[in-house]
């Protein structure tokens, strides 16, 4: 077997580690830059999946919206209890409500929580 494929046999039996990225949709384009490099890192990354902050028809009824909601916050879920680590994407120190939940039940599970902005006291 030739030694490059070999090396990439070897690595293959080892998992990455997994991070979910949580934080505020508000900053998409921050999630995107942060999957990026935690990718670059040899990172598994999972994110949200939809901006509901931008129109689309999955969410322009507001019941449809609500439910679909309620559905991507359990999957969000689903998602920490898959990752060995967490990273919240906070610019300027942003939690809202949701990414606090979310970090609330990552610490429920023992899951290490990374920031990617410094957190102000109290936060």
């Amino acid at each position: 077997m030739p030694r490059v494929i070999k090396a990439a046999c070897s690595q293959d039996s080892v998992r990455p580690p997994v991070v979910v990225l949580c934080g505020s949709t508000r900053f998409w384009n921050a999630l995107a830059e942060a999957n990026l490099y935690e990718t670059a890192a040899g990172r598994i990354v999972l994110a949200p999946g939809c901006d509901m902050k931008v129109a689309h028809p999955l969410w322009e009824e507001p019941g449809r919206a609500a439910r679909l909601k309620g559905m991507l916050d359990a999957l969000h879920r689903q998602k920490i209890n898959l990752a060995d680590q967490v990273l919240v994407v906070n610019p300027g120190g942003y939690i809202g409500e949701s990414t606090r939940n979310e970090i609330a039940y990552a610490r429920s599970l023992g899951k290490p929580i990374r920031y990617s902005h410094p957190v102000p006291d109290g936060a």
